[in-house]
């Protein structure tokens, strides 16, 4: 059936698809429908209003400890308060989705308009060496499919994955059948505390045992880390390109600005990651090739640009739509500039 769904709207209906019975999170423009929504569904879920961003981060490495799938949503500064508790995530390899519904920064910013300027903190945010899965979807439809991608990946890789949105993706409203978007469900991976010996630290550890001195081992952990991350960034390799014959330049975009420079796929050649990282390197060379121009366009100042640019021996233009808002106008403007 057809229904008109908001984008955060949709990532609440995908995650409960998706299997998950525990969300705590902190209120926080423009994530806090998806909050608000699954207030509603409190019994049929674990629902925690957390007191703060840090603590519904740690809550939710808890309940995916207990057994559940688990997921947290907020935006710009909440993620960076989140952190530390990713990194944490990661090293105790905990599977769990974190949505940031990006706005304008640094700081509290400006709170009600759209952003991609937490693409760098999505991968680097915390400290050390990780390599996380991250998706980034541009419809209604998409933040529904996506959601359940991303808690499949979650429990394939046992580790946080990041769903980005924007304000204006979250706040799009669409008529999607939802009853017709097939994705497999990946079960629950994580047996739930209580069963065997177990010992979870943030500490390098060896069956339970720090060994923080050990610096060999901590290689051959890395090694075994990074190899299970890349091996099931293969089966999320997500992405649409359309390609125009005519076309010289190449222009690649994400989330909300992918939709609005659509109807330029009549002038070039357009290519959309849905999956942002691990980076899809061989994708993205083979459309780059037999085009003149690259040119990645995003609501930041070249985040993306910059991995792309290590991913292709040539020149990468870019360009930065700042401040909250887009047009296709400016935009079209400042392409026949370059």
């Amino acid at each position: 059936m057809k229904r008109l769904i908001m984008g955060n709207e949709a990532v609440a209906m995908g995650a409960l698809k998706a299997g998950m019975t525990f969300f705590a999170a902190y209120p926080i423009t423009p994530a806090s429908e998806i909050m608000h929504i699954l207030a509603e569904k409190e019994g049929e879920i674990v629902f925690l209003h957390a007191e703060d961003e840090i603590a519904s981060i740690h809550l939710v490495i808890g309940g995916s400890l207990a057994g559940r799938k688990a997921m947290t949503s907020t935006s710009g500064p909440g993620m960076s308060l989140k952190q530390e508790g990713i990194g944490l995530a990661h090293m105790m390899e905990v599977p769990l989705v974190v949505v940031d519904v990006q706005r304008v920064g640094p700081s509290t910013g400006m709170p009600t308009l759209p952003s991609q300027g937490d693409i760098i903190q999505s991968i680097h945010g915390s400290h050390g060496d990780y390599n996380p899965i991250v998706l980034y979807p541009s419809s209604v439809e998409e933040c529904y499919r996506y959601t359940i991608e991303a808690f499949n990946a979650a429990e394939e890789s046992r580790s946080p994955v990041v769903l980005l949105l924007d304000g204006f993706l979250a706040h799009l409203s669409e008529t999607v059948d939802l009853d017709r978007v097939s994705v497999e469900i990946k079960p629950r991976t994580l047996a739930p505390l209580g069963h065997g010996k177990r010992h979870f630290t943030g500490l390098l550890a060896k069956d339970g045992v720090p060994l923080t001195k050990d610096s060999l081992y901590y290689r051959e952990w890395y090694g075994r880390v990074k190899t299970k991350m890349l091996e099931t960034a293969m089966n999320y390799r997500f992405y649409e390109y359309l390609k125009n014959d005519q076309a010289d330049t190449l222009l690649i975009a994400y989330g909300i600005v992918f939709r609005v420079i659509l109807p330029l796929k009549k002038e070039f050649s357009l290519f959309k990651p849905v999956s942002l990282f691990p980076v899809l390197e061989k994708e993205i060379q083979a459309a780059a090739s037999g085009h003149k121009r690259i040119v990645v366009i995003e609501m930041n100042d070249g985040q993306y640009r910059g991995e792309i640019q290590k991913v292709l021996p040539r020149e990468v233009l870019g360009i930065s739509v700042l401040g909250g808002t887009i047009s296709l106008k400016e935009i079209r403007e400042r392409l026949h500039d370059l």
